[in-house]
């Protein structure tokens, strides 16, 4: 353990009071989850204050406060002021860490499609090489092969390090992570030393967050901004771009390590020729600086090249062998929620997929149109309490990229699901008319629906909540997940 004295070090202190020689313990942020002895950080949150419950951190037995702006508390128990209290969080947790991610091998992929899948397809490529792997991202966080639960897809600053720390006393050395743009913003990541930072592509989300493009794209660049930031590990650092997104020479720019591109149709370091898509696969040849290879996979659509391209120019910069990439790659059957099929014996088929934003729901649109023998039929809402921008868009997209489209509810959380569907419907109306869509809000009776209507070879595409196992209305969180709800209708309808 640590003085208080010690763990401050790196913050930008502008007053303290007190005995900073005070042996620390632990670190809380949350006044519930203080323990006697800990510092208690006061952070401003979107919801509430942590400055409001410094009387009740010191209750629960908190022996010295962090906060950015002053508060009342007894004499003798330390206070330490800061510029930021959500950076300072970020920055003590690491101290009290120890610094765990100086330890690791740190790839960040950020984007915003295709985090998840790509961070399975480098964790498999790691693991292939033999490297005890750790993995944080939307759908669950891994420590080798155990499993942990996830409520945010980059967590708070302080849980993080503590995750990262427990990492290491496992033995884990190469530990890849989804890095948001929110984590990015509000500085969860403050503090970790990555040595790749992965870019997958950029196209409208969050601005219910981050307002416009350009504040979304400048959260982005952070990451490969920092990579020069520190420099405990005296190693190479790389930032890996796909080339053929828009904002790719943005990206450069701001990369502070070495460069290594990626893509389809610029020229580039790692770049796929030759590429066929199928039902249940993508078959390419990959060019890579170390020689040529051919990559047969079990995912389909070429937003899952992109996604490949992003992990081999990862194992690449590794010094890993083509041979082991390639069967690393060969061997991965699915990622949860992302084009996963539900199959109980129906003679067409069904696709859950997580895509939420308007390039996503056209990327798996596409997907489907380049496999399917039948109709593509899109089930899909949008979420409530966020960009309500993207709702017409998107509805645009459904309606002139699928045969049939049904609206329905995601995740309405404290939104009326009638007035999201109506945003999304304006959209929808532009392209079509009503004979090609239907509105069901209740999302179980529009799977239902789709289900229903389905004809051989037809392909049903269940967009929006993909892994998730909930849905969100006010402030119940119901249990509800696509692949059992389809898997239940399909079931009955088949008796």
């Amino acid at each position: 353990m640590r003085s208080l004295g010690e763990l401050i070090r790196e913050l930008d202190v502008y007053e303290t009071r007190g005995d900073l020689g005070l042996i620390v313990p632990g670190v809380a942020y949350d006044s519930r989850k203080v323990e006697a002895g800990f510092i208690f950080v006061c952070v401003e949150g979107f919801k509430t204050d942590g400055h409001n419950y410094v009387s009740a951190a010191l209750q629960k037995g908190a022996a010295a406060v962090v906060a950015q702006k002053p508060v009342e508390i007894p004499e003798g128990v330390p206070l330490v002021l800061v510029r930021d209290s959500r950076k300072a969080l970020a920055l003590l947790g690491a101290a009290f860490a120890g610094h765990p991610a100086s330890q690791l091998t740190m790839v960040g992929i950020t984007g915003t499609n295709g985090k998840t899948t790509t961070t399975y397809l480098i964790e498999q490529i790691f693991k292939e090489k033999g490297y005890k792997t750790g993995l944080i991202g939307t759908i669950m966080n891994k420590i080798g092969d155990k499993v942990l639960p996830v409520s945010n897809t980059t967590p708070e600053s302080l849980d993080l390090q503590l995750l990262l720390h427990e990492m290491v006393d496992s033995g884990i050395s190469h530990v890849v992570m989804e890095v948001s743009s929110h984590a990015l913003e509000l500085d969860r990541v403050a503090g970790v030393e990555y040595d790749i930072a992965v870019f997958t592509n950029i196209t409208q989300d969050h601005l219910d967050f981050h307002e416009n493009m350009e504040n979304y794209l400048e959260a982005k660049k952070k990451l490969f901004a920092g990579l020069a930031k520190y420099s405990g590990k005296k190693k190479q650092k790389y930032g890996i771009v796909n080339i053929d997104d828009s904002n790719a020479q943005s990206i450069l720019k701001a990369t502070t390590g070495r460069v290594l591109t990626y893509g389809i149709e610029e020229p580039c370091d790692i770049m796929a020729a030759n590429v066929n898509l199928k039902a249940d696969g993508v078959s390419f040849y990959v060019n890579t600086p170390r020689g040529e290879f051919f990559l047969s996979l079990h995912l389909t659509g070429m937003f899952n090249v992109y996604n490949t391209l992003a992990a081999i120019a990862v194992g690449v910069v590794e010094d890993i062998d083509l041979q082991s990439i390639k069967k690393a790659l060969e061997s991965i059957k699915g990622v949860p929620g992302r084009l996963e099929k539900v199959d109980e014996g129906q003679e067409f088929t069904v696709l859950v997929d997580y895509a939420h934003t308007p390039d996503g729901l056209e990327n798996i649109i596409q997907a489907a149109k380049g496999f399917a023998e039948g109709r593509v039929i899109t089930v899909f809402g949008c979420g409530g309490d966020r960009d309500r921008t993207k709702r017409p868009i998107m509805g645009e997209i459904a309606a002139r990229l699928s045969d049939y489209s049904v609206l329905t509810s995601d995740n309405p959380r404290t939104e009326d699901p009638l007035f999201i569907l109506t945003q999304i419907e304006e959209g929808v109306r532009k392209v079509i008319d009503r004979s090609k869509y239907s509105v069901i809000p209740d999302r179980r009776e529009a799977i239902a629906y789709a289900i229903k209507m389905a004809q051989p070879k037809d392909v049903i595409l269940i967009a929006g909540k993909g892994h998730e196992t909930y849905q969100l209305i006010n402030d119940q969180v119901l249990h509800f997940d696509d692949r059992e709800v389809v898997s239940e209708i399909l079931k009955e309808s088949m008796k």
